[in-house]
């Protein structure tokens, strides 16, 4: 083989740091805090206060692959700790606090954290565990510095008391972990999915790219997905390496700071999933015109399918491009996007609203394919198989664990669990996630499909359809409805809706109402609660 006479440079997120010391020091990044105020400093501040973190790190005795635990939500500190605690070569793990307590305590004694970051804001969430585990250093973060617990640290008072002159950029293997996240655990125990410094640097560039995210300088962004979930979509990695400002919102997700802030900020792209969106869509809907969002180049949703009649909405009463993205936690996760692309523009109005309402053609590095019983299907937007993907930045094993290991199969492809067509442009469409479609008579019937045109209906606000048992057919569809608030929708209407665009026997069998929909917590519709909830269901 004869080699190439290029640099081996290594991939790794100590060169983003460098790259953000260098270059945008006067860029700003904003907070906002508990009490809703905002806390705004620069670039520089964040790179000094970045490398202080990681002489504090190796100050507690840390060492080359420790896990470091955070539980916070989007903020200035945890934004440090995203780039301080692989910089001092110890391991970022970022913790979900809405997790049940067991879980929580199950992921910190797997992923063996020696110490562990404390949003102030979740002490509470810390304490329903904390006797639990047996974690070496819990540091306290908050702004004061003040009123810290006996037996933990002030993540205040250690930045004060580091010099940052003791930091040093180190000199790391790009292979080395950098970044463990662990799955929701929707079908048993959560798994860890332990990120290389390679693949998160591979990972923020293909974000950056004009086929994903196309993040630049010029832009300002707004993660409302939070950073305990899958580290916020890569976006403060991909944000940093771009020179992007950054606006980060705290805990507060509702739809009024939410529009505060992309006024205010003048904020260009933003990202998280439906239901968040769905709730500013219906504010944005009670007071129309009142708000300048005319920055706002981009909403990418994920997570969940983003509803037609949702990316219409916004699109013709608001004038905010909806972008439909997919992933995974096992892909660190970005791994579609829903971009219109020249071939699409050529269709009608109608039919790129559909390719919007997909989940997208892979981005850089990401190779597909749909596997079905007899191999790999074909590309054409019709045959069903099961979704498989590889690239440098999706796992090859869970952390520590043989489950899961049926997942991945010969020639290092990820079996994702999800049922899709893919087209001759390479668009991906999900039809259900294998343990979510409704067998009916031997027919597969896409719950997906159902749940995205129920809620184009005006007077839907979430919907949810699961099988129930069904003497003849096996399984029958049941629809699980939330209203909008102060509208009305019977069955009939809600079937009459679906009526002409789905064959007869696709049609829920009945629907019922209620208040609100159980959801994971990453803010999916949790269907194994429903599932459980109308197991003994009585179809008429």
């Amino acid at each position: 083989m004869l080699e190439g006479l290029t640099q081996d440079y290594q991939l790794t997120i100590p060169a983003i740091l460098k790259r953000a010391d260098q270059l945008y020091g006067k860029r700003e990044i904003v907070t906002r805090r508990p009490d809703k105020t905002f806390h705004r400093y620069t670039y520089a501040d964040f790179v000094s206060r970045t490398k202080k973190l990681a002489v504090v790190l190796k100050g507690l005795g840390l060492e080359s692959g420790d896990m470091v635990g955070t539980l916070c939500w989007n903020n200035y500190q945890h934004l440090e700790a995203y780039f301080g605690v692989p910089s001092s070569e110890a391991v970022l793990h970022t913790i979900n606090p809405r997790l049940f307590e067991d879980d929580l305590a199950y992921i910190v004694d797997h992923a063996g954290d020696r110490a562990l970051l404390i949003d102030e804001v979740l002490l509470d969430v810390f304490e329903k565990f904390r006797e639990k585990v047996n974690v070496e250093h819990v540091i306290l973060v908050s702004e004061s510095g003040e009123n810290v617990p006996e037996g933990m640290l002030s993540y205040e008072e250690l930045l004060s008391g580091a010099d940052e002159g003791d930091f040093e950029y180190p000199e790391l293997d790009e292979r080395q972990a950098a970044a463990l996240c662990y799955t929701s655990g929707t079908t048993g125990r959560p798994k860890g999915a332990l990120y290389s410094h390679r693949g998160v640097v591979l990972h923020s560039l293909m974000s950056a790219t004009g086929n994903a995210f196309a993040l630049s300088d010029n832009d300002c962004v707004l993660p409302v997905v939070p950073m305990f979930h899958v580290n916020a979509w890569g976006l403060p990695y991909t944000a940093t390496l771009a020179g992007s400002k950054q606006v980060l919102p705290g805990q507060h997700l509702d739809p009024e700071s939410l529009i505060e802030e992309y006024e205010q900020e003048k904020v260009t792209f933003t990202a998280g999933v439906p239901t968040v969106f769905l709730a500013m869509l219906q504010a944005l809907d009670k007071e129309p015109g009142k708000h300048d969002l005319s920055s706002l180049r981009s909403m990418v949703i994920g997570g969940a399918a983003a509803p037609k009649g949702m990316i219409e909405a916004y699109e013709e009463r608001h004038g905010i491009t909806v972008v439909h993205a997919w992933g995974m936690t096992e892909m660190a996760p970005i791994g579609s996007v829903a971009h219109v692309t020249p071939e699409i523009l050529e269709l009608s109005e109608e039919e790129q609203l559909e390719y919007r309402a997909k989940q997208g053609y892979p981005t850089p590095f990401v190779e597909i394919r749909a596997h079905g019983d007899d191999g790999p299907v074909p590309w054409d937007g019709e045959t069903m198989g099961e979704l498989e993907v590889r690239g440098p930045s999706i796992i090859k094993s869970y952390f520590n664990t043989e489950e899961g290991d049926d997942k991945f199969s010969e020639g290092g492809w990820f079996r994702t669990g999800d049922i899709v067509t893919i087209d001759q442009y390479g668009f991906i469409k999900i039809t259900d996630r294998d343990k979510d479609l409704v067998k009916s008579g031997g027919e597969w019937i896409s719950s997906v499909e159902l749940e995205n045109a129920l809620m184009s209906h005006p007077a839907v606000s979430q919907a949810a359809v699961i099988a129930v048992p069904h003497e003849k057919w096996d399984e029958r569809p049941l629809a699980v409805i939330v209203l909008k608030e102060g509208e009305s929708a019977t069955g009939d209407d809600l079937k009459q809706h679906l009526e002409g665009d789905f064959a007869k026997f696709w049609l829920p069998d009945a629907y019922e109402f209620v208040e609100e929909l159980p959801q994971t917590a990453t803010g999916k519709f949790l269907k194994l609660k429903l599932r459980e909830q109308f197991k003994d269901y009585q179809l008429a």
